[in-house]
């Protein structure tokens, strides 16, 4: 496993100059033989959407002065948890969720442990009881790495007209958050 030279933290409310734009190349580098479907190309609309949430997070990692991917996500307010239209249902009353919006490592630096190292950083530091994330169900083995990272699938949703079917995925971040 290689190790990241470095992770950077952002927040919501502080992102320097030229963050949008870092993740938006990261994306298109991430993507380039699929950016020819309109809902790839919708990604700077979601950068801009998850970016102004309150709450909002991103860990990007940096080789040197390349970053070489990142993972961003934020709080879901009350009743708009991704898993509220599964048969999943979290144990006690434990609701609270971040939603992991995006995990993405750029070509080049694939196989080599770094999604697993931003998703941790990421999710480090939560007070939520649950992450929740979407994994396209044509993906199975991304939907396989997410199950080792403790995801469970709780469902499917498709949550635009125009965007793939996703498999809805719960991790405990809290003991007894999860259903038994």
């Amino acid at each position: 496993m290689t190790q990241v030279i470095d992770l950077q933290h952002y927040d919501h409310g502080a992102l320097p100059e030229g963050f949008r734009q870092m993740l938006i190349d990261v994306h298109a580098d991430s993507y380039a033989d699929a950016m020819d479907n309109e809902f790839n190309q919708k990604f700077p609309w979601f950068v801009d959407h998850w970016s102004e949430m309150t709450g909002f997070t991103c860990v990007i990692a940096f080789d040197g002065k390349q970053p070489t991917g990142f993972a961003y996500g934020a709080p879901l307010p009350p009743g708009r948890e991704w898993w509220r239209n599964t048969d999943y249902a979290p144990n006690n009353g434990y609701t609270a969720t971040f939603a992991v919006s995006e995990v993405m490592v750029r070509p080049q630096w694939r196989k080599q442990g770094i999604a697993d190292q931003l998703h941790s950083a990421l999710l480090h530091d939560r007070h939520e009881n649950l992450a929740v994330l979407l994994v396209d169900v044509t993906h199975p083995k991304v939907q396989g790495l997410y199950e080792t990272w403790g995801y469970e699938k709780a469902g499917e949703q498709r949550p635009f007209a125009d965007s793939p079917l996703y498999a809805v995925m719960v991790k405990s971040l809290r003991r007894g958050s999860c259903a038994s």
